[in-house]
């Protein structure tokens, strides 16, 4: 199997207006978007694509639809994260049967696990499906803080890849540097995306990228393919205004306003959460003219 790298786009969900279901033809039309752009993968049932507002069968639904829509042409990374282990287990199963290339795994949240109990999770979902897991370091969200060494260590339970949310640069750069023999980690926070990717990141899982699919492919084979860093700190210019646009505010909340404001309909977002309102659409808007990508 093909190794991961570059531009995977941390996939939103589209629903229908009513927000009942998930509207397969506003999905496909968004994949062929982002491939036609040259993003390299799609990570979908993340946070970004608010998975923790998802029954279990519309979780497995949308690991089969982006499988299907991609058609081989670029891999896909199914967020199976649970507060249950058999439940990720269920999907992480499900996913390989789907014919996902690797299983993202943000560890259970609301209570904390311990070391130990992590590896035993991950272990048992690797086991299981037989997929590489992509570990989703979230502290904010997981509660649960590794060090790089503890991070590294996670490759004896199945991990094989990072997306790194933790905002911790240092801790990023320890993994690309001392250990990136035993994972391979990807930048996951958007601000960090230039850094990360300079730091040798193989690439990003990137929430922006579903507004600027190819800003982000441009400014990946600028600095990690080309290593032209001067092209790379130009390109930054353009989407970094963007990227601390969407840090500042509800994440997903404002990756859905901006995929709007490009001519995209995504049924806005599952409730208690919704769209941005006029003021802050008018900002973002602003924002993306002019990173150079035309709205609506």
């Amino acid at each position: 199997m093909a190794e991961l790298g570059g531009i995977m786009v941390a996939l939103i969900t589209p629903w229908t207006d009513d927000q009942t279901k998930i509207d397969e033809g506003r999905l496909q039309e968004h994949i062929e978007h982002l491939i036609k752009a040259g993003v390299h993968g799609l990570v979908p049932g993340g946070s970004t694509g608010e998975f923790t507002t998802m029954t279990t069968s519309e979780r497995k639904q949308l690991t089969e639809l982006c499988v299907k829509f991609a058609a081989g042409r670029i891999p896909v990374v199914a967020g199976t994260g649970s507060t249950s282990t058999a439940e990720a287990v269920e999907l992480s199963v499900h996913a390989k049967e789907a014919g996902a290339a690797s299983v993202m795994v943000v560890p259970p949240f609301y209570d904390a696990l311990s070391l130990e109990e992590l590896h035993e999770h991950l272990s048992t979902i690797h086991k299981a499906s037989t997929l590489p897991i992509m570990y989703y370091n979230i502290p904010a969200a997981s509660g649960l803080k590794l060090s790089p060494e503890e991070l590294a260590g996670l490759s004896k339970s199945g991990v094989k890849y990072m997306k790194d949310t933790s905002g911790d640069a240092p801790s990023l750069t320890e993994m690309l540097v001392a250990n990136s023999d035993k994972i391979t980690s990807f930048n996951g926070w958007d601000t960090l995306t230039f850094f990360g990717l300079a730091a040798g990141a193989p690439g990003g899982v990137w929430g922006a990228a579903n507004i600027i699919p190819e800003l982000a492919v441009q400014l990946y084979e600028a600095v990690s393919v080309k290593g032209d860093l001067k092209l790379g700190r130009e390109l930054w210019a353009k989407a970094w205004p963007i990227c601390k646009f969407l840090e500042s505010h509800n994440y997903c909340a404002a990756v859905k306003t901006g995929v709007e404001l490009t001519g995209q309909a995504t049924g806005g977002l599952r409730k208690p959460f919704s769209l941005m309102k006029p003021d802050l659409q008018a900002e973002l808007k602003q924002l993306i003219a002019n990173a150079g990508v035309k709205t609506v």
